[in-house]
This record gives structure tokens, sequence and C-alpha cells, in this order.
């Protein structure tokens, strides 16, 4: 009887482990897709631009966030021009910054 009870309790213990194992191994739902690239076009987003992303792509509306996301080209010259200017101050950044984004 003992050894019944053995042979039971190992069997079910495998096909527990068997199942589980066959669950981690299907494909991702469509979610879980979803999410993975929502993910890789967010890119470096981070805080509230990432989170209204977010929420935009895995709603269906990746186009729309995205447009609404972009950056105009005046923004996209006054960044770079600011990790150009960095390393000056004064009178010395306000000519840099002019020169820069008038030439950009």
């Amino acid at each position: 009887m003992k050894k019944l009870m053995t042979t039971l309790a190992i069997g079910l213990a495998l096909t527990v482990g068997a199942a589980h194992a066959a669950d981690e191994q299907k494909a991702p739902s469509a979610q879980q897709s979803k999410m993975t690239v929502c993910n890789k076009e967010a890119g470096a987003r981070k805080g509230d631009e990432r989170k209204k992303f977010m929420s935009s792509c895995l709603s269906g509306k990746p186009a729309e966030a995205a447009a609404s996301d972009k950056k105009t080209a005046q923004q996209e010259r006054m960044k770079q021009c600011n990790l150009d200017a960095k390393d000056k101050k004064g009178d010395e950044r306000k000519k840099f910054m002019s020169e820069c984004l008038k030439s950009k």
C-alpha cells in the first residue's frame, strides 16, 4: 500500500511538473507580443512621456502617440546646442547658442 501511494505521489508530481513546463514554453500571448513591440518603440522615453506613449501604443494607437511625441526641429536644435554648450557660461554661452541655433 505504501508503494502504491508513493508511486501515485511521484506520478502526480511529475504530471504537474510537466504541465507547468509546457505552459512556460507556449508562445507569448497577443498582449505580451504587443508589450514587447511597444517597449522597443518607446526607446529612451521616461516618466510621463513613456506612460502616455505606452498607453497609446498598447491601446492600438501607436501612430497617434508617435506623432504627438515628436519634437519639432527647433526643439531638436536646442537640445543639440545645449549639449554642445555645456562647458560654456555667461556671454560666451549666449553667443554660442545664438549662432548654433541659427546655423542648424
